[in-house]
């Protein structure tokens, strides 16, 4: 009787002890868990506070016979335990995956903006060096303005300022020439108006197919002296330059400033004018086109020439404007 009760006092002692190491260890798992949990929590909402994800634990299915006690209190907040932790493995490898993807996104994004920095840089470098070279062809691929953007023909070109007084009409210069040769045969008209002087020396410069030579005489008037009537003149010709040695965005620009800055110039019809034509070789859309040429006969449809209100309607049937 004795070492009966003996026996039993020792399995009492025996599983009270293996009870308490149980519930030891599933202190520290619980511990470990609510860490995890909440680092992940911090990786989801990480400005948010106060948010969480309550885990959602799906009970097991019994398959015990009804009447059969499930377990003891240990064993089923065992599995309880267990459940969060591979709901947590879970989380943590969507989340995981949501950063891959993300970081993707970042690096895809990145390489687009070198890509696009780069053609960009690629075109104002031709831009630049369209600018500094001289002898450029005045012919661009995909034209579909006509003549209406290169100077006009023999008898509808503007005439040339006539020469003040004191000079002589500028020798055409030789084609076999050299630059500087071609240049130098360009007379510089000197009338003491200095703005009247580089207006007519940059339409020279113009007329002799010296785009570079020309862009930096008219956009000296224009910088200079923008208060006179030439500054309007000196502008919108920067624009026809460019335009004609195959720069349309420059154009663009040149043209576009002359018209916004000094709408009461003289040449701002012109200007508005071979503004389509630029936005035409930009391959703009026709949109954008008719809306310039609306703007254009609202405003100064009385003062265009004929040549000009010809093309602005043949400009208009081209892109279909309504």
């Amino acid at each position: 009787m004795r070492f009966l009760l003996a026996a039993t006092a020792m399995a009492i002692v025996f599983g009270a002890g293996t009870a308490q190491a149980q519930d030891s260890a599933l202190s520290g798992r619980v511990d470990r868990l609510e860490r995890e949990m909440r680092a992940v929590q911090r990786k989801v909402f990480p400005g948010g506070a106060g948010q969480t994800v309550e885990p959602q634990i799906t009970p097991e299915t019994s398959t015990s016979v009804p009447g059969t006690p499930s377990g003891t209190p240990l064993i089923d907040l065992t599995q309880r335990v267990t459940a969060i932790e591979e709901q947590l493995r879970t989380l943590t490898g969507q989340v995981e995956q949501g950063q891959y993807r993300l970081r993707q996104l970042e690096d895809a994004f990145a390489a687009y903006k070198r890509g696009t920095d780069a053609r960009i840089k690629g075109i104002e470098d031709r831009a630049t060096a369209n600018a500094a070279l001289g002898g450029e062809d005045t012919t661009v691929p995909g034209d579909t303005a006509g003549a209406a953007i290169r100077p006009p023909a023999t008898g509808t070109r503007p005439a040339t300022p006539p020469p003040a007084a004191g000079t002589t009409t500028p020798a055409t210069p030789k084609p076999t020439g050299t630059r500087a040769q071609q240049v130098a045969a360009i007379e510089k008209p000197n009338t003491g108006d200095p703005a009247e002087d580089g207006y007519t020396y940059g339409f020279r410069l113009w007329q002799a197919k010296l785009y570079p030579e020309a862009r930096r005489e008219l956009e000296a008037v224009a910088t200079k002296y923008p208060t006179h009537r030439r500054a309007s003149y000196s502008q919108n010709l920067l624009g026809r330059a460019y335009l004609d040695s195959g720069a349309p965005s420059l154009a663009a620009v040149a043209f576009y400033e002359n018209y916004k800055k000094n709408p009461k110039g003289e040449r701002a019809p012109d200007s508005l004018y071979y503004l389509a034509q630029a936005l035409i070789k930009l391959k703009k859309p026709a949109t954008e086109v008719c809306k310039v040429y609306t703007e254009l006969d609202q405003l100064y449809g009385d003062k265009l020439s004929i040549e000009m209100k010809t093309g602005v309607a043949e400009g208009r049937a081209s892109q279909k404007c309504k």
